[in-house]
């Protein structure tokens, strides 16, 4: 019986990612006349030979012997950059296998080959061993687990309990809500630190963001609580004044506080994931629901989940405190912040929270990659958030470049993204950990799924 499940998985993810899936492991995978964007320097390698064996890029070079039964993959004029992660994830928190393996889909076709999930439920657990064995292909999947926020964390007893009960059932970071009290969070923190679960996500209104730096956050994500940081007289103010990530007093920003902000997220070791895309989208007011509905990525995402993202906008246009003059400036100051991490040496990390308002799994990421490059990074240091710096912060010493040893989670994309960041949309191909999905079987995974 057993042996029939794994079967039926294995069937499952070979209809979802394409009949003819080459896994390397099985067969030499060579790429041939290939312009190659390492990423351990700003660098492109014209004309390459890659060699993909078990899994992993085997030698690199302009003359390279290869077997005679390979899979030749002729990438002229082509560029293959390192595989790319999502690091503000949302996989549905249900049990629902189908859903689970649509998003993971879509996130692999566009060429993201590590996601963090960042709401968690028990059904992950059992999914990440299941793409971790190759029972399922898919991005490799670090997971958190269900929200600390105000209504599961009612007391600093119940927080300590939660975080060793998510500890014991193998979740790899703990997902902070927004709710929690000066208590609870310090019990949550206090508690995670002691037996080693790092812990990410929002920043409480009632903790602050220096109170979370000093706790030691393995991640904060969305800025949350840095424009808020920099506002006088916060402290005397409640959260329904100050708007989400502080839109609605961000005029009231006092910006000769941004260094002290970087020198503490620098010298704490805290990583920020910006979700830069979530504010354009959802906040801007020149981005509107028919916008969206414009967009060809929405026809991946389920009418009634596109109607109550427009509806979300609506409301928040709706609210007496929005101002599109002051969103605006809110969305420029928030740039701004961006800029000033990079600068200051603060690790970034690519993420834009999809499924989301007007944010579709996969597509975003490459749109968060464009923001990026819009607050100032050059696409160099942006395509960094989502390699390099992402293999330094998990602490994976095979990913994040392309070279001889590394995990072949590789992207074949149809322009010189150093260039233009735009061509990072351009997928040709992708290879996760060695098994490589091709543009026509992308295609007829992506046309299965339009809604």
């Amino acid at each position: 019986m057993k042996r029939l499940v794994t079967f039926l998985f294995v069937l499952c993810s070979t209809i979802m990612f394409g009949q003819n899936l080459i896994d390397s492991s099985q067969r030499e995978i060579v790429f041939t006349s290939v312009n190659v964007v390492p990423m351990d320097t700003e660098q492109i390698l014209e004309n390459q030979i890659v060699l993909v064996k078990n899994g992993r890029v085997s030698a690199i070079g302009k003359k390279l012997k290869y077997s005679k039964d390979a899979l030749v993959i002729d990438a002229k004029g082509k560029y293959l950059i390192p595989g790319l992660a999502e690091m503000h994830a949302h996989v549905p928190p249900n049990d629902n296998l189908e859903a689970h393996k649509e998003v993971l889909f879509l996130f692999a076709a566009n060429g993201i080959t590590t996601i963090r999930g960042m709401l968690g439920h028990p059904s992950h657990i059992s999914l990440r061993s299941k793409i971790n064995t190759g029972e399922i292909v898919g991005p490799r999947f670090y997971t958190t687990g269900p929200s600390f926020n105000g209504l599961s964390v009612k007391t600093a007893e119940r927080g300590a309990a939660m975080v060793r009960e998510q500890k014991a059932a193998g979740y790899d970071f703990l997902k902070l809500h927004p709710g929690l009290t000066k208590e609870t969070f310090a019990a949550v923190s206090s508690t995670a630190n002691e037996i080693k679960i790092p812990f990410a996500g929002h920043v409480s209104f009632g903790v602050g963001v220096w109170r979370a730096i000093d706790a030691g956050y393995s991640s904060i994500d969305h800025l949350d609580g840095f424009v808020e940081a920099m506002v006088p007289g916060i402290e005397s103010m409640v959260e329904q004044q100050t708007g989400l990530f502080g839109m609605f007093v961000a005029d009231k920003a006092d910006e000769s506080v941004i260094p002290r902000l970087m020198k503490e997220l620098k010298e704490n070791n805290i990583w920020v994931v910006p979700t830069q895309s979530l504010a354009d989208r959802w906040f801007d007011a020149d981005y509107t629901g028919e916008v969206f509905r414009q967009d060809p990525d929405s026809r991946y995402m389920n009418p009634q989940m596109v109607n109550q993202w427009i509806d979300s906008k609506m409301n928040l246009m709706a609210n007496p405190q929005y101002d599109a003059a002051k969103i605006e400036n809110f969305i420029k100051l928030r740039r701004k912040l961006i800029y000033e991490c990079q600068q200051a040496g603060v690790g970034l990390l690519l993420g834009c929270d999809a499924p989301q308002v007007f944010n579709v799994p996969g597509f975003s990421t490459h749109n968060e990659l464009k923001y990026l490059v819009d607050a100032g990074l050059t696409p160099y240091q942006a395509l960094r958030t989502g390699t390099v710096n992402v293999a330094t912060y998990l602490k994976l010493a095979d990913a994040g470049t392309i070279r001889p040893g590394a995990v072949a989670d590789l992207v074949l994309v149809g322009g010189n993204p150093l260039t233009d960041i735009t061509n990072s949309k351009k997928v040709e191909g992708v290879m996760i950990r060695g098994k490589w999905l091709s543009k026509s079987e992308i295609e007829a995974g992506l046309k299965r799924l339009e809604k």
